[in-house]
């Protein structure tokens, strides 16, 4: 620790040297966390109090410090002395800082940040008497609970969030990919990912050049959907057994393998953000290049895979999905066995791949 600011007044600066020389600047939010057996509260419910100061001054706004360079990196961070854990919260939800309020955690939680150091999990973000709207647009929020000695683990977590704007759900792939210390840590502090080595350019000029060219756009678009799909099907412990996803071409999106036993071959596509005029939802399933002397070489045979899932961010904001078995698709007219190029998506298709089934 080279240098820690007032701990009277927020955000403390602390300046921190890493084993590798390299000099870090951290704004941090700390708070106070405990566990106090409450009347009318669960027993095993710990808290987080997101206070400052008397009550008279929480009816003004609290915005973040932040630095406009990107440079020092924000932290909201409650401190469990009892449990000596920290809990960290995040910074893009919480800003400007809602004075009086409590975040509350279990027990489970506390008794798996202390057996393995580092514990992610989500929490319901729901509205409340004094906000109309959940902070997250999802409903949930990543929490990232872990021991002091990961620290500078979680600044950096908190330094990639921060540049890529991660959502609550990017980020709680990122917090558990982070749970496993990185063989550098001690070594060097540093969030370059190797495609910025590589391409010898920074984060924010590559994601500016896709921005700005339609195809690639087009193409990050669709390895995001099948990213957030592949989560959902994953998700479901209950219906389904294994998830496998696929890189090929010419192949399907995912090899599903219900509890069942029955294997699924599941394509996803992203819907239009365009509705037809009667409101209903529009997807494209075909494929994106045409084959050479083939009018129908950019149709699905009927048989080609099994259920489509159609990605709704484009016409609903949400990364949700309905599904829909290919039989029950609409057949092209001038290409009997294939799957015409646009689809409804109505009331008839599922909202899991189980429904579908």
């Amino acid at each position: 620790m080279l240098y820690a600011s007032d701990p009277k007044r927020s955000p403390v600066y602390l300046g921190i040297q890493t084993p590798a020389d390299e000099r870090v600047g951290v704004l941090v939010y700390p708070f106070t966390a405990n566990h106090r057996l409450i009347k009318n509260r669960p027993a095993d419910e710990h808290r987080m109090q997101i206070r400052y100061g008397g009550e008279a001054s929480w009816k003004d706004d609290h915005p973040l410090g932040r630095d406009i360079a990107g440079i020092d990196t924000t932290l909201i961070v409650g401190i469990h002395l009892e449990a000596g854990l920290l809990i960290g919260l995040d910074p893009s939800l919480y800003d400007p800082l809602p004075m009086g309020i409590s975040i509350e955690f279990k027990e489970a939680n506390v008794s798996a940040a202390d057996a393995s150091g580092w514990h992610v999990f989500e929490r319901d973000n729901i509205t409340g008497r004094k906000r109309a709207n959940p902070r997250a647009a999802s409903g949930l929020e990543t929490v990232v609970m872990f021991k002091p000695d990961r620290l500078l683990d979680y600044v950096r977590l908190e330094r990639t969030a921060s540049d890529f704007a991660l959502d609550p759900a990017l980020r709680f792939v990122a917090a558990n990919e982070a749970a496993s210390p990185r063989p550098d840590s001690d070594h060097t502090f540093t969030s370059t990912h190797d495609l910025e080595t590589q391409f010898e350019m920074t984060s924010s000029e590559i994601l500016t050049m896709i921005s700005k060219a339609n195809r690639l756009s087009t193409a990050v678009k669709g390895g995001v959907a099948e990213f957030h799909l592949g989560k959902q099907l994953t998700s479901d412990n209950t219906s389904i057994a294994r998830v496998v996803p696929l890189d090929k071409d010419g192949l399907h999106d995912f090899d599903v393998t219900m509890a069942t036993g029955e294997h699924v071959r599941v394509e996803c596509k992203n819907a239009s953000p365009k509705k037809y005029a009667n409101g209903d939802i529009k997807v494209e399933v075909q494929k994106t290049r045409a084959t050479q002397n083939d009018p129908a070489g950019r149709l699905y045979r009927i048989d080609q895979f099994d259920v489509v899932a159609a990605c709704l961010k484009g016409p609903t904001g949400s990364w949700s999905f309905r599904y829909r078995r290919t039989s029950l698709l609409a057949e092209d007219q001038r290409h009997p066995g294939r799957i015409a190029p646009l689809q409804r998506v109505t009331d008839d298709w599922a909202t899991t791949l189980k429904g579908a089934l």
